[in-house]
């Protein structure tokens, strides 16, 4: 396949209320840069969206759904969005923290008493708030995500976390340590306090109130279907298409999917006047107060060109690859995802993110 051929692409530009210029130039730019960043840097599809709290701005996409089927992506496509999930997780967590269900000081072995037993003493302490902010201590991963298969999902999540928590703690518990097992834990705790499995609760508390109805978990599509973008990896020269995800135990870390217009519709959440998913000031605030420099599944730092405070992650399951910045002094998110993941993905995101603040920034 010669990568001229994949200059396929397709954008949307909302009226929400934006300064959005009325000949469509903000995704017109946008749709260009990413047309040449897939001939450039010879990847099969890429999508990039700015928002702000009305709603999105651009939309676009560029690129195929898999490599060498020449099917072009959709800008209603859906998308992995990895450890971006983390975001949502916490959302969520917050939400249960006010309705009074867990707090964030609520240990480990409050929520789960039986496994006080069979886990090293170090971890029976470790809060909430600690495993959200990857300062609990705990390993960056269970022994093996794909263990336990038999058992129902609640059950095979906490015999994930019992096994991989046996021995001390290789990190010390404050210092921070990323870890998808950490979240995962926190989803744990969410599950045995509400009695819902955490698939159930992040539609409920979250995706349903928001509307994101195209939300779901897992490699997007049907399986050997190209109704959707397939993940890809680098086979030699050209890529490699796949339909894999992470194990099912692994989700409140990092296996959520959906449109970018429905994740928009979470990003605007963290900006001012974004829509309401019932968190009070104080959970608000607490979800973007950094213990170093993680919060409740954001990075929070400050950039020049922000104005002020910016929130960010990035996210893949190894077959994708997603990055979002959000600026609320600026009233935008920008959000980038792959349909691919190698050792250039996280350049190329943000490369692509720092060309949509340029024209976003034109524009205004």
């Amino acid at each position: 396949m010669r990568w001229r051929i994949l200059a396929f692409f397709s954008f949307s530009a909302f009226s929400s209320g934006a300064d959005v210029p009325e000949d469509g130039q903000i995704s017109s730019e946008v749709a260009k840069v990413l047309v040449d960043t897939v001939a450039r840097e010879e990847i099969p599809g890429i999508f990039g969206a700015i928002t702000s709290s009305e709603g999105v701005i651009a939309l676009c996409s560029a690129g195929v759904r898999k490599f060498g089927a020449d099917v072009p992506l959709k800008s209603s496509d859906l998308v992995h969005l990895g450890s971006c999930t983390k975001a949502m997780t916490a959302a969520v967590i917050a939400r249960l923290v006010v309705e009074g269900e867990l707090r964030w000081e609520t240990t480990l072995i409050e929520a789960l008493p039986e496994t006080k037993g069979a886990i090293a003493p170090g971890f029976h302490r470790i809060s909430l708030w600690e495993l959200l902010t990857h300062r609990a201590g705990v390993p960056a991963n269970a022994v093996d995500w794909w263990s336990y298969g038999d058992l129902p999902i609640l059950e095979r999540r906490v015999a994930l976390l019992t096994k991989a928590l046996k021995r001390p703690a290789p990190h010390q518990r404050g210092e921070y340590k990323y870890s998808n097992l950490g979240y995962m834990i926190a989803g744990c705790m969410a599950e045995r306090a509400t009695g819902k499995a955490w698939e159930f609760l992040i539609k409920d508390r979250l995706f349903t109130p928001l509307g994101m109805m195209s939300a779901g978990f897992g490699a997007p599509g049907r399986i050997g279907q190209v109704d959707q973008p397939w993940g890809h990896v680098r086979a030699g020269k050209n890529w490699r298409a796949s339909q894999s995800d992470n194990a099912p135990a692994l989700g409140p870390a990092g296996r959520a999917h959906c449109s970018m217009s429905d994740w928009a519709k979470f990003l605007r959440c963290y900006l001012p006047e974004g829509p309401d998913i019932r968190l009070n000031a104080e959970a608000r605030r607490k979800l973007v107060t950094p213990s170093g420099t993680y919060a409740g599944g954001w990075v929070i730092g400050k950039r020049a060109w922000s104005k002020g405070t910016v929130f960010t992650h990035s996210g893949s399951n190894t077959m994708w690859y997603a990055t979002v910045w959000v600026a609320p002094s600026l009233d935008r998110a920008f959000s980038v995802a792959t349909n691919s993941c190698n050792e250039r993905s996280h350049a190329i995101c943000d490369q692509v993110i720092g060309k949509l603040i340029q024209i976003d920034q034109r524009a205004h």
